[in-house]
């Protein structure tokens, strides 16, 4: 993943360990005159790159650091249908329109994911047997009793779950019961990241890692953009895919501001024997609970167990999480009792106050999504194809899954981030206590 010899332990962990190795890129290093320019190379950048130059077009990627160094490297690589609110709130939040097209968009996303994985032979341990979410206690069971209620009105292949089938399906009784989404399954992310840029490259596109943005000029019929060390690309349109890590200081600033980090980590044990990884989500699906303060947990295609919840790993969050980790995992699976971690990183999570990704014209022919709120996979990946869409003139403004929205600052943005962060550690220190 790096040109440089120094791995990246703490913030993409055994993804980085595990992946096969990105296509070889480099810095920017001439002029180059395109037909777009995208900036940032995660699941949106890339699937727009991709999609971009198997219509014709001639594009560039520019990425500040590595292939799939911000969220799409660190996720815990579940591949969602829709988004964290219920289905039947988003026609309400974005109009009858909007609402239905970005349910039924979202609820077929999986779909693509599954099927590029397939098309461009993109080796990233891609399992598509469903996910559990899990339900705690009588309102986690009545939260997802009425979610699955609500997507079966669509047609979606999903079910309720009772205890006695969740226990046996994830391995533990701690659960009320589970909704099992068949649309949705697991994969390493970072590898299908470097697959993803492996099949743009192939389709034509040109990547660029180490090429940070530092200014942009309108130049009427163009734009010019220019990297830090000085060099150009020049380009009739600017996709924005920087998402949650959009450079505070940089030209697109202001998309920073308008979400809310939430940060989130994963641990991984080191491989389980075969016997103690039957007793474990023996179907291989990837879940995670209903609690604020989530857990998730999966395998990997070697058989380590990927658990992760909401926080930090630095400072004295470092110590907390991992405790609670190996308290917690014991609660779960009293069979795990004294296993440790081989592996923990940590990343940040784009929210936005209503919990749905924005869609942006920041300029002239300039066009972002953003704010995925923990759900960057299958969004990603289909926003990127449908800005590819629009880019090529395929769709209009007015197709798209969300309407146009000026990128609005969030109140208190810093202290928010602040009470996550901290909340973590408090909820993690007094969380998963054995008696």
């Amino acid at each position: 993943m790096k040109n440089d010899t120094q791995p990246h332990t703490h913030t993409h962990g055994l993804w980085e360990a595990s992946a096969p190795p990105a296509p070889s890129t480099t810095a920017l290093r001439q002029g180059l005159v395109v037909d777009v320019a995208i900036v940032g190379a995660g699941f949106t950048g890339l699937s727009s790159a991709l999609h971009l130059a198997q219509g014709g077009a001639s594009v560039a990627v520019l990425e500040a650091e590595e292939m799939g160094f911000g969220g799409s490297g660190r996720n815990v690589g579940l591949v969602n249908a829709g988004m964290w609110v219920m289905p039947s709130e988003l026609p309400g939040a974005l109009g009858p329109v909007h609402g239905t097209r970005l349910l039924n968009l979202l609820g077929d996303a999986p779909t693509l994911v599954f099927d590029l994985i397939q098309r461009h032979g993109i080796e990233c341990e891609a399992v598509r047997k469903g996910t559990l979410h899990c339900a705690v206690g009588t309102s986690g069971l009545r939260d997802i009793a009425e979610r699955c209620r609500q997507w079966k009105t669509h047609g979606a292949p999903v079910t309720l779950l009772g205890a006695a089938d969740t226990r046996a399906k994830v391995g533990t009784s701690a659960y009320t019961g589970a909704l099992l989404d068949l649309r949705a399954g697991t994969i390493q992310p970072l590898a299908y990241v470097h697959g993803l840029a492996t099949a743009a490259l192939k389709a034509g596109a040109k990547l660029y890692s180490n090429s940070p943005v530092s200014a942009i000029a309108d130049q009427g019929t163009s734009w010019l953009i220019r990297t830090a060390a000085g060099h150009t690309v020049q380009a009739k349109w600017i996709i924005v895919a920087t998402n949650a890590y959009t450079g505070p200081q940089g030209v697109w600033s202001a998309l920073r501001s308008e979400l809310v980090h939430l940060p989130y980590f994963n641990m991984a044990t080191p491989v389980l024997g075969k016997e103690l990884q039957a007793t474990i989500l023996p179907e291989r699906q990837g879940a995670w609970d209903t609690p604020d303060v989530l857990s998730s947990f999966r395998f990997d295609q070697a058989g380590r167990l990927v658990f992760g919840s909401v926080g930090a790993l630095r400072g004295m969050g470092a110590t907390i999480h991992r405790d609670w980790g190996r308290r917690a995992l014991a609660k779960l699976f009293p069979q795990l009792k004294g296993i440790d971690f081989e592996h923990t990183w940590y990343g940040s999570i784009g929210m936005t106050p209503n919990a749905l990704p924005r869609f942006h014209r920041l300029a002239r022919n300039t066009v972002s999504f953003s704010g995925y709120n923990g759900r960057g996979i299958a969004p990603g990946t289909t926003f990127g194809r449908e800005l590819a869409r629009l880019v090529m003139g395929e769709i209009g403004e007015a197709d798209l899954p969300l309407p146009v929205s000026e990128v609005a600052p969030v109140s208190f943005g810093a202290v928010r981030e602040a009470y996550y962060e901290v909340g973590a550690q408090v909820a993690h220190f007094a969380g998963a206590r054995l008696g």
